[in-house]
């Protein structure tokens, strides 16, 4: 056997790619053009082992081939499953007797045919597998560009909030120039949000139970964690200050916020676990939410030491946000001595608190800058189910003693109002919903409140930055998970909402 000299350095260089621990898969084919089968198969062979080894056939070995060898390749070698992809200039027996990888992988059509591999790969022991992969693992791909990609095409920008508010392109670009020299304090409840998608099996035979089969777990940094991933993303640097248990949840907690550089001040409490959400999602939808957690105040020698942390910092920082989900790292005390501290350093402060499964109430964020509340928690913060939107604006600005509040809508988009020179002269406008094909909701709201804040710190108006905020809203419900935005997904959109002006 003589192998052609490309196909030697190929060997040499998979050899020292994988390493001697790594078990090493191969398929050979012409892959004219990608398509599900392909992926199946990759993500088939990928599972077989530690390191994926595609090669394509030459032209000249290539019978069936309709595009080139080099397109051909370059197909392959955007599988992210390939970990090395190559042109085949030998017979795939010659190169298989000369690697002698752990697994060679053909699709299922070959198996009541001659396979020459079959001697080659038993003669080292090795093994021989025929499979066209499964359906799931296409599926698989598909959740992974789901929870990954913002989809552009989605998001539409309206025109006439711009020109009635006199806001040019320009600005907002400026703004996020700013906003990227900015240093924030975030303090609140971390939240691990787990996602398990899966297949719908069908309905028991026992019970009226959905069955269903998991495809995969991703778990994301939630809560105030994202908050201050947002954070550090758009701005310059972050100051976490939060409270874990001691769990596994906690330490991916920490290793997540490490991976996003944000300063983590994370003290730990033996009492309480920390916040675990787990959604179950079949067809693109969410089936079932199993939250573990804690609605138990933090001790007062907790509160005392996150005060003093919160003190050593405040002096560095540009804005300050407070990110409560009401799940006891908040106490009334703590968030008073917190507002004065800020007050006294002259540090606007924003403040968002959730009322879902559990119970809040925004009002207590007094004297804040912006406070972010959704019309369900502005309602229950005041007790009135009946009034008019810019009526429970109001009245939520009187009872925080706040400057600005953003209520938002959901799929109705955002009201602002804000108090004018003139102590009864109300400024109201709102937003449309920017995106119209929302996937996931989760973690809308505190797109929004970062990219709103950090806006006004940059000295933004209220339409300006809310602006902003809904942009930094509609990518973030454009995919699934909770993942830090970043100021070119932003940056984007409102260049877009230039070229739609012009």
């Amino acid at each position: 056997m003589s192998l052609h000299e490309t196909s030697l350095n190929e060997v040499e260089i998979i050899r020292a790619a994988a390493g001697p621990d790594k078990e090493v898969v191969f398929i050979s084919g012409i892959f004219n053009t990608i398509h599900p089968g392909h992926t199946r198969l990759f993500r088939y062979a990928q599972e077989q082992g530690d390191f994926l080894v595609v090669g394509v056939l030459d032209d000249s070995l290539a019978g069936g081939a309709i595009v080139t060898a080099e397109d051909r390749l370059a197909g392959v070698g955007e599988m992210s499953c390939v970990d090395h992809a190559f042109v085949l200039r030998d017979a795939p027996v010659d190169f298989v007797a000369a690697l002698k990888p752990a697994t060679v992988v053909k699709g299922l059509e070959h198996k009541s045919q001659h396979n020459p591999e079959k001697a080659a790969v038993e003669s080292y022991g090795g093994r021989l597998i025929f499979s066209s992969g499964e359906t799931t693992f296409s599926s698989i791909n598909l959740l992974r560009r789901d929870f990954l990609q913002v989809n552009h095409s989605a998001i539409h920008i309206p025109q006439d909030f711009l020109r009635r508010h006199g806001i040019s392109v320009s600005s907002m670009e400026g703004r996020l120039r700013a906003m990227q020299e900015k240093r924030v304090i975030v303090i609140g409840d971390t939240i691990m949000d787990e996602y398990i998608s899966c297949d719908a099996v069908g309905l028991s035979r026992e019970d009226p139970t959905v069955v269903v089969r998991p495809l995969s777990r991703a778990t994301f940094l939630g809560g105030a964690g994202i908050v201050s991933a947002h954070a550090r993303s758009l701005g310059k640097h972050v100051d976490f200050f939060t409270v874990l248990g001691r769990d596994a949840q906690a330490d991916r907690a920490l290793e997540l916020l490490a991976y996003y550089r944000i300063e983590a001040n994370a003290l730990r409490d033996d009492t309480r676990p920390t916040t675990h959400k787990m959604r179950y999602r079949a067809q693109d939808r969410t089936m079932l939410r199993v939250n573990t957690f804690s609605e138990i105040e933090i001790s007062a020698a907790l509160q005392n030491e996150l005060y003093e942390a919160v003190a050593e910092r405040i002096a560095d920082a540009d804005l300050l946000l407070f990110s409560d989900f009401n799940y006891g790292i908040l106490p009334q005390p703590l968030v008073e001595r917190v507002t004065e501290l800020a007050r006294a350093h002259g540090i606007p402060m924003l403040a968002d608190s959730q009322t879902s499964s559990q119970t809040g109430d925004i009002s207590r964020f007094a004297n804040m800058s912006l406070i972010t509340p959704t019309e369900h928690e502005a309602r229950v913060a005041l007790r009135d189910t009946t009034g008019g939107l810019a009526q429970i604006a109001a009245a939520m600005i009187e009872k925080a003693s706040c400057q600005n509040i953003l209520i938002t809508l959901g799929a109705e988009g955002v009201f602002m109002q804000s108090r004018g020179r003139d102590k009864d002269n109300w400024l109201t406008d709102r937003l449309p919903a920017f995106n119209s094909l929302p996937r996931d909701p989760a973690g809308a709201g505190d797109a929004m409140m970062v990219t709103t804040g950090l806006a006004m710190a940059s000295g933004a108006s209220l339409w300006e930055a809310a602006y902003l905020g809904s942009i930094a809203s509609a990518c973030q419900v454009s995919r699934i998970g909770n993942l830090p935005l970043t100021t070119d997904e932003l940056a984007k959109e409102v260049s877009r909402a230039g070229a739609l002006a012009t």
